[in-house]
């Protein structure tokens, strides 16, 4: 199981943080050490001083495959769900400086929080699937992926050129604007339209 990622697939999003829109998906990734267990305390990193929450819909992969085409990339994914990609921020603004890649900033041990899956149903609509956070019961982001620059279909697909795809794998597809920093003792809670899919309290 591993979590592949996509990063600036909001227009807003590259904004507020001074990219540019990239032509494909900017991808990286998460090893599974990254994943936050149920039931599992969240601690802030002890290496970073600006921990920031970055929500996302995430797809899970139902079928193994590789060299997929977008017009048959629905049959790879089954469920979906809200999460969380935390970035050292101050880390990655570093890293970016001097021409490194992110890992350090993205893929660390619990940066991965993932909501409770929802299986994706006959006549589901794939370009109207809304999500939000709140922090501390304040709405902080909210997206729509009808925003995203680079659809799901067009995602699993070209994430299958480079990458195989394997039953359980994770697919982080992008954050809204809204990003922001956090810390000990908020509570930040993903939805999935309006329905509760994670809370979780940084210690």
């Amino acid at each position: 199981m591993k979590f592949l990622c996509i990063g600036r697939n909001y227009v807003e999003h590259v904004k507020e943080l001074g990219n540019e829109v990239p032509e494909e998906p900017v991808v990286f990734i998460k090893p599974k050490s990254a994943l936050l267990q149920p039931n599992t305390p969240f601690y802030y990193p002890e290496f970073t001083n600006e921990l920031h929450y970055e929500c996302e819909l995430l797809l899970r992969i139902c079928k193994n495959g590789k060299y997929i085409q977008e017009r048959s990339a629905k049959n790879y994914y089954d469920a979906i769900t809200v999460g969380i990609d935390f970035t050292a921020r101050d880390i990655q603004s570093e890293l970016k400086k001097k021409g490194l890649p992110w890992e350090k900033a993205k893929a660390w041990d619990n940066s991965a929080i993932v909501g409770a899956w929802q299986p994706i149903g006959a006549g589901w609509d794939k370009k109207n699937v809304a999500f939000s956070m709140k922090k501390n019961g304040e709405l902080v982001q909210q997206g729509n992926s009808r925003d995203m620059i680079h659809g799901f279909d067009a995602i699993v697909a070209h994430l299958s050129n480079y990458f195989s795809l394997n039953i359980g794998d994770v697919i982080f597809t992008g954050t809204p604007k809204g990003v922001g920093e956090c810390v000990v003792g908020d509570e930040l809670e993903g939805f999935l339209a309006d329905k509760s899919m994670f809370k979780l309290m940084i210690q």
